[in-house]
């Protein structure tokens, strides 16, 4: 496959990612669908890193305009271009891999929930993991069903940052390879 195209398709899988990134971001900051939460400030900790809003989402959306301009003629499709394009790549991975980091503490600490009275975070630092025993989620009266909705939505961040990290190292070897033998978008059909 032409380096030129390759970065088409890179970019192009890139775009929805980051939009689903930021998507599940936003949503985060509303559990239950409620603002409430989020003006009282109980929020997950890991919510305010923003990792999928910023490092899933920005750091990742614009090196992937840079990257499908690459894919096409012009100024931007040849081999400086290609060598830019490994630069704006791993600026996409530092994205992707702070948006995978604040997934997985999300998912290792759990929720901020309401237990009785109190707000806190009672899955943080316990003895037993509470993704794999459902008996535990029922501690968390308040906001409803919190537990999962975070499970959910840090999983959905886990597994769309992972690709956005594996697409952006691909584009990081394809620009590498643009660079040196050529984008070969002026070459006719392939």
């Amino acid at each position: 496959m032409c380096t030129g195209k390759c970065s088409r398709c890179i970019a192009v899988t890139l775009y929805p990612l980051a939009l689903i990134s930021i998507i599940c971001n936003i949503v985060l900051f509303f559990p239950g669908g409620d603002i409430k939460y989020a003006k009282d400030g109980h929020i997950t900790e890991e919510v305010k890193y923003m990792g999928g809003l910023v490092g899933g989402g920005l750091m990742v959306l614009l090196p992937a305009f840079y990257i499908h301009f690459t894919g096409k003629e012009g100024c931007c499709g040849n081999r400086c271009g290609m060598f830019l394009s490994i630069a704006f790549a791993a600026v996409g991975v530092a994205g992707a891999l702070y948006s995978f980091i604040v997934a997985v503490l999300g998912l290792q600490n759990g929720p901020l929930c309401k237990v009785v009275l109190i707000w806190m975070t009672p899955f943080k630092d316990s003895d037993h993991s509470y993704l794999t025993d459902s008996t535990w989620w029922g501690t968390c009266t308040e906001p409803k069903d919190i537990v999962q909705f975070n499970i959910g939505l840090f999983a959905t961040l886990l597994a769309t940052s992972g690709l956005q990290l594996v697409l952006c190292a691909i584009q990081m070897i394809n620009g590498l390879f643009g660079c040196l033998c050529g984008t070969c978008n002026n070459k006719g059909p392939l």
